[in-house]
């Protein structure tokens, strides 16, 4: 066939035709990249170091990668750890075709499986004070706190329940504690709120009103118990994620929650207060408690009101603190009452009316911390009917007494008050006063002021003087070598009466005095002074 120059050049622009639309084709392919001499345009993507696929952009695969570390993590409620390293290695070509989205995440997921490093447990960090303690759940952090508040309530009324702080932005937990009467009065009163409206809010309010104060109910309608209990130290619960080995077994946490240790403490003098008083008032042996402060030197160290000693005392590491209602029944005496007589010494008393106890009951709110009572109000106390008591009733009297002194300055006791050797013929041997030696004519006073009973001679006293004075006691003065008053006569303490001697059953210059209580000798130096 001969084939002419017009067909040739038909043929050739039709082969031209072709490859053009083939090229423009490939631009509209996918998985081809089309050529842009603006550089790297297929990237070849590692994980880990192992081929994954294509991509025409780094982007693509880091958003490729984090889709595959989300779809791993999902795979398990707990907190993974894995290996997440990715490579690239990137080119410039004019046409190529890359991995589909599918084929490189399914590659990529299975990499980071294998890649898993570690996988840590939810897990809940409790923080009391400084002490820490890491628990597995919810229910083992619930039991820790229990078990610090049912070492002291011991008819199990109350309950600790967690609840999320609103006030914090992480996943933070605040106990509270609260009775099952509490949950339920909570329930009813939503209930109570649901159905009171209009005429029915108008009769609980009538219903109300009516209802007792606590104040007016009977002596008997009183519970005894805890009625307030809380936590006194700040506590924190944190929601973490911890490996299994950091977590510590709820029985041992418990122990160590709840068991006793020796904590400093400041005990504030009160005027008072000794040393000794304080270490058995505090049950801490005094010299632990100067140990402990350098104010104090030893036992004689001076405390004043207001200084403050540190104290060790056993307390748990979480304080509790709660308040009961106690309920006390006891005897009690009531004051003395007191009739004063104005014509009696002061040393003149006589019982009226003989007292008896009565009888009271009492209940008081105590608070504590721990287990030691901090403070105590009685809120409601009555004295049962027939059970008063009986006042003692005493008659007193309220002028002073005259005071009484030696007769005599300076002398020596040469002869005591009471059972003796006789001293010579004639003497007694059960001694009715006493002998105070001292030269003749030394000057004799009056022990105290009074009216002279007997002034002269008496039989065995050689010259005597008798003095009664106001209160009924009466002076004698023997052995004198001259008597200066007469009988009769008023004299004052202190006034010149005789002069001493030797007269009389004696065996030496002296003065024997004597006191005389309801006219019988009693010991002198149990009432001179001076």
């Amino acid at each position: 066939m001969h084939i002419t120059r017009h067909y040739k050049r038909l043929r050739l622009k039709r082969l031209k035709i072709a490859v053009y639309a083939l090229i423009i084709s490939l631009f509209f392919v996918p998985s081809y990249i089309a050529y842009e001499s603006s550089g790297d345009n297929f990237f070849a993507i590692k994980v880990n170091g192992v081929d994954v696929g294509t991509t025409n952009s780094v982007e693509k695969a880091e958003e490729l990668l984090l889709t595959a570390r989300k779809h791993v993590s999902a795979q398990s409620e707990e907190l993974t750890f894995l290996e997440a390293d990715l490579t690239y290695t990137g080119s410039e070509v004019l046409w190529g075709k890359t991995d589909s989205e599918e084929t490189v995440l399914a590659n990529m997921e299975k990499v980071l499986n294998d890649s898993v490093q570690e996988t840590l447990n939810r897990a809940y960090l409790v923080k009391i004070n400084g002490y820490l303690v890491t628990l597995d759940n919810k229910d083992e952090v619930t039991r820790l706190l229990q078990a610090a508040i049912d070492k002291y309530d011991e008819e199990r009324k109350f309950e600790v329940n967690l609840t999320s702080d609103p006030t914090r932005e992480l996943p933070v937990l605040i106990p509270q504690i609260s009775t099952h009467e509490d949950a339920e009065a909570e329930e009813t009163a939503k209930e109570t709120e649901y159905f009171a409206a209009g005429f029915e809010q108008d009769m609980i309010d009538t219903f109300n009103a009516v209802e007792p104060d606590k104040d007016t109910l009977s002596f008997e309608n009183y519970e005894e118990g805890i009625v307030a209990i809380e936590f006194g130290d700040p506590i924190e619960i944190v929601e973490v994620y911890s490996d299994p080995d950091e977590k510590t077994d709820i029985e041992v946490a418990i122990k160590d929650v709840t068991e006793e240790e020796l904590k400093n403490d400041v005990y504030v003098v009160v005027s008072g207060d000794t040393l000794s008083g304080i270490a058995l008032k505090v049950g801490i042996p005094m010299e632990d408690i100067i140990a402990m402060n350098d104010s104090l030197e030893d036992v004689r160290s001076l405390i004043r009101p207001d200084d403050e000693l540190i104290i060790t005392v056993p307390e748990p590491k979480l304080t509790v603190l709660r308040t009961e209602e106690i309920y006390t029944e006891e005897g009690f005496s009531a004051p003395i009452q007191y009739i004063d007589n104005d014509d009696w010494y002061t040393t003149d008393k006589v019982v009226r009316v003989q007292p008896s106890d009565g009888f009271h009951r009492a209940i008081s709110l105590v608070s504590y911390r721990n287990d030691k009572k901090v403070e105590s109000v009685v809120i409601k106390e009555e004295i049962p009917e027939g059970c008063e008591p009986v006042a003692k009733v005493v008659e007193r009297g309220t002028k002073v007494p005259p005071s009484y002194i030696r007769p005599i300055y300076g002398g020596r006791l040469t002869s005591k008050f009471g059972p003796r050797s006789r001293p010579t013929k004639g003497a007694s041997t059960y001694h009715k006063g006493i002998d105070l030696a001292t030269p003749v004519g030394t000057p004799v006073y009056a022990s105290c002021g009074g009216t002279v009973a007997k002034a002269g001679w008496g039989s065995g006293y050689g010259y005597v003087v008798y003095i009664n004075h106001p209160d009924g006691k009466q002076t004698r003065y023997g052995h004198l070598s001259k008597v200066l008053v007469s009988a009769g006569q008023q004299v004052s303490q202190g006034q010149k009466i005789a002069l001493s001697g030797n007269t009389g059953v004696s065996t030496g210059p002296h003065v024997h005095f004597e006191i005389l209580v309801r006219g019988v000798q009693v010991n002198p130096f149990l009432y001179i002074s001076g």
